[in-house]
């Protein structure tokens, strides 16, 4: 650890390879969370997680937990559930309250949204390019997720329930969405159970920017963010 990558300001990553197997992934400390950098990373597959008592910490953790869009599974539990719901969805239309509630929920299981990174996302939300989704009972927000999106890669952070599955239908109504829109992959970083029970599976972190580098700098078939079939995606 002597050598470890400290970041100033103005510096870069190091090489992703020089990623850390125990923990696994992590590659520098330091930095900032300004739009520019926290952009630059997830373009190089790199992202942000510590707590209110570490300084900021990246990582490129090797497998990578992903959903390809297509691939994404939708139970006949959930499929049943969003036909007697009717659940409404929507993009970017209350996106403070979504990280609000995911930070919420993250402070109970070890918070690593802290003020700082609720600040960092509020300013990329502000540029276009972190979203919300958001999933509605008779007006009320019972669920839903936010992440960035870069090119055709989207990179999810965090979702959350108030109600049974409704994190799951944000995820399931997105997926579909973003293969509408070309988009070649989602990212989840780490692997969970909910996750996978939705299709995400863990591949390669060479796979992984193999697909990334392909995919981040192109255009979306989009010009907006709205669901294409109003009210449940």
């Amino acid at each position: 650890m002597a050598n470890f990558p400290w970041l100033d300001a103005n510096d870069d990553f190091p090489p992703i390879e020089q990623a850390l197997r125990d923990p696994d992934g992590l590659l520098a400390a330091g930095g900032d969370l300004s739009p520019e950098r926290l952009i630059h990373a997830y373009s190089r597959g790199i992202f942000p997680w510590f707590s209110d008592d570490q300084p900021i910490l990246w990582w490129s953790p090797d497998p990578r937990c992903v959903v390809i869009p297509d691939e994404v599974h939708i139970s006949k539990s959930l499929k049943k559930h969003i036909r007697q719901k009717q659940p409404r969805l929507s993009f970017d239309q209350a996106f403070p309250e979504v990280i609000r509630h995911c930070a919420r929920l993250d402070s109970e299981e070890g918070t690593w949204i802290t003020e700082e990174m609720e600040e960092a996302y509020y300013a990329l939300h502000e540029l276009g390019v972190a979203h919300s989704v958001e999933v509605w009972e008779n007006e009320e927000l019972v669920g839903g997720l936010y992440g960035l999106a870069i090119g055709c890669c989207f990179f999810g952070e965090s979702m959350f329930s108030l109600k049974p599955n409704a994190s799951k239908v944000a995820f399931a109504c997105l997926s579909q969405q973003l293969h509408k829109w070309g988009y070649a992959i989602i990212d989840c970083q780490v692997e969970n159970p909910h996750l996978l029970t939705l299709g995400a599976k863990c591949i390669d972190r060479s796979d992984f920017l193999s697909i990334l580098n392909k995919n981040i700098k192109r255009s979306p078939l989009h010009s907006e963010w709205a669901f294409a079939n109003q009210g449940n995606g």
